[in-house]
């Protein structure tokens, strides 16, 4: 993506948008200033006021940024897999293998970033909110379309099911944060894998 000038400069802002990503998935959304930001990104306030607006717009730019890239995997394995079993299977397996990192924080940001917030920035919590909700009511879809088809029993409830995956991801982040291994989040996987019979 081409730069934008800031002052008597030009920035590349998908490098911004990385350095940023970093910041905020390290301390959260009220945990990080804006010095933090302009300093991680190389540029002045006005510059990240001009090229993004307000700290709030900073972070969903951010976390679109994220869910394109470091979190992708969701995305990708939404779009690929039919089978809502073999989707829960996949998405538990890979979030072992992303979650963990040595060279980033950790987690999921779209989880983590904003666990802890005022209610100045509920709103903020809420939005975040709404998108894992959104992924769990996509993934009792694609298991729905499982039991329409016979893949698993008629009387399987498919909203628990997916609601039970999705707790089980956010709690795979934050045992991530705590320093869980990919092997220790691999066992927590196997045993959800097991439990929903994928």
């Amino acid at each position: 993506m081409s730069g934008k000038a800031g002052q008597g400069r030009k920035f590349n802002i998908d490098d911004a948008l990385e350095a940023a990503t970093l910041v905020f998935w390290d301390s959260g959304y009220e945990g990080t200033s804006l010095a933090e930001l302009t300093k991680a990104m190389g540029i002045n306030p006005p510059s990240l006021y001009k090229a993004f607006g307000s700290k709030e717009d900073l972070f969903f730019s951010v976390v679109d940024h994220y869910n394109a890239t470091h979190g992708s995997f969701m995305s990708t394995a939404f779009a690929e897999e039919e089978s809502g079993l073999k989707l829960m299977r996949r998405l538990l397996i890979e979030a072992a293998d992303h979650y963990p990192s040595k060279t980033f924080p950790g987690g999921c940001l779209v989880i983590s970033s904003a666990v802890a917030v005022t209610s100045a920035n509920r709103h903020v919590a809420e939005r975040l909110s709404k998108m894992r909700n959104d992924n769990i009511l996509a993934m009792a879809e694609a298991l729905t379309r499982d039991r329409e088809a016979g893949r698993i029993s008629k009387s399987t409830d498919t909203h628990a099911m997916a609601a039970f995956v999705g707790a089980t991801l956010q709690g795979m982040s934050q045992q991530a944060r705590d320093g869980a291994s990919n092997e220790d989040l691999l066992r927590i996987a196997h045993y959800a894998i097991t439990a929903i019979g994928a």
